[in-house]
């Protein structure tokens, strides 16, 4: 026999044996390392929904009207507009200092420095709202009416 027929017997050889034992008989297991279980991480799709959850989305639930309830002018506050050039509120006990400021733009047109809050003992949020230099709290004040 030639080389070239020897190695087609032995192909065939080969052949009939993997027919008759199969080709996975001899599968090595991967040696584990660690003794916790990392689970793989898979394909993560964004959520595609077939409808909306809500019909239409709810309205701002805290709008610069609902922001600032009151100005308080007792004699305290009055000190501050006319000492510290601040405005004193009583304020949603939601809202954050952000909100504050906004709503004192949108509804004034003046532009906060920096706004403190405190929550009074009885239940209420009252904000201290110190205005730049180049307004004046008194005349502010006086636009607003409480003076």
């Amino acid at each position: 026999m030639t080389k070239v027929a020897a190695s087609d017997k032995n192909k065939a050889l080969a052949a009939k044996k993997a027919a008759l034992k199969g080709v996975n008989g001899q599968k090595a297991r991967k040696i584990r390392t660690s003794a916790t279980f990392n689970r793989p991480k898979t394909l993560k799709l964004a959520r595609n929904p077939k409808y909306a959850r809500k019909a239409i989305p709810h309205v701002p639930r805290l709008d610069q009207y609902k922001v600032l309830k009151s100005p308080l002018n007792t004699e305290s506050a009055m000190k501050k507009i006319e000492e510290n050039n601040t405005l004193v509120f009583l304020v949603d006990v939601k809202a954050n200092k952000r909100q504050i400021k906004d709503a004192l733009k949108k509804m004034y047109d003046v532009t906060a420095l920096k706004v403190n809050t405190l929550i009074r003992p009885d239940g209420n949020k009252k904000a201290y709202i110190k205005l730049t230099a180049d307004v004046d709290a008194l005349d502010v004040a006086n636009k607003i009416g409480f003076i």
